[in-house]
């Protein structure tokens, strides 16, 4: 049977989420804590692979068991994961062929820049010292969802069948002392959102004017692009599926 995790972490001191030799990772800590639950070597796959030190409020991960989960065994696989990760929802699936990274329809992320010297936000978002021009990285950001192909915002040497993606939100929102940029689509290139809030930080600093982050786009070519942002600001925080794909075991 095929079931499905909804985790959380906080990604600093891990080298992502991707299982790799002789590294601490998510996947690594989880398949650990799945196998002891379950009594039984397993692995899971997620929706997306996330960088070192960056964070996920939601992560969705599917996994296979040939029968019933044992009693308690949400409690147990919470109990058996270090602080920084944690499962938050259970479910099974409507069809057994489900799979968390190709039957998601859509993904949002946030990245958060703090605007004064926080210890509390140290690993959870990017202090930015200098002023900036949150209506000119307003208007920048806006004109994101017109494009499809954002090759300049793709990692180098990427494995990418394609550059295309379909954008619905990208926009910026002051939440206190936090200036937190929220973008989603229905899929993301390795290194995307960090390289788009690098150069909008451009556009902020004076540095680039909205004319300009448009050849950005349309350049297609990585080396127009600022550099990306640092990784602890970013969260991925939702992951859609057609609805009625997950049924909710708790």
């Amino acid at each position: 049977m095929r079931y499905v995790l909804d985790i959380a972490y906080d990604g600093t001191g891990f080298a992502g989420w991707q299982r790799q030799p002789n590294a601490h990772t998510v996947q690594a800590e989880l398949e650990a804590a799945l196998s002891t639950a379950l009594r039984q070597q397993t692995s899971c796959t997620g929706a997306g692979r996330t960088d070192a030190g960056v964070h996920a409020r939601q992560l969705i991960v599917h996994f296979d068991h040939p029968e019933a989960l044992p009693p308690r065994f949400f409690h147990s696989l919470n109990a058996l994961l270090p602080a920084t990760v944690s499962v938050n929802g259970l479910y099974r699936t409507a069809d057994p062929d489900f799979h968390s990274r190709f039957h998601a329809v859509r993904r949002a992320y946030i990245y958060q820049i703090i605007r004064k010297k926080s210890p509390f936000y140290r690993d959870q978002a990017t202090w930015v010292r200098h002023e900036l021009d949150l209506a000119a990285m307003q208007a920048a950001a806006a004109v994101l969802p017109e494009y499809e192909d954002f090759a300049s915002f793709c990692k180098a040497h990427g494995a990418h069948e394609t550059t295309l993606c379909r954008m619905d939100a990208a926009f910026w929102q002051e939440e206190g002392d936090l200036l937190c940029f929220h973008i989603a689509a229905n899929r993301f290139l390795r290194g995307m959102v960090r390289a788009i809030v690098g150069t909008l930080l451009e556009v902020g600093r004076g540095r680039r004017d909205i004319a300009d982050f448009r050849r950005v786009i349309e350049a297609r070519d990585r080396r127009a692009a600022g550099a990306n942002a640092p990784p602890q600001g970013l969260f991925l925080t939702e992951v859609s599926y057609p609805e009625g794909s997950l049924i909710p075991l708790l």
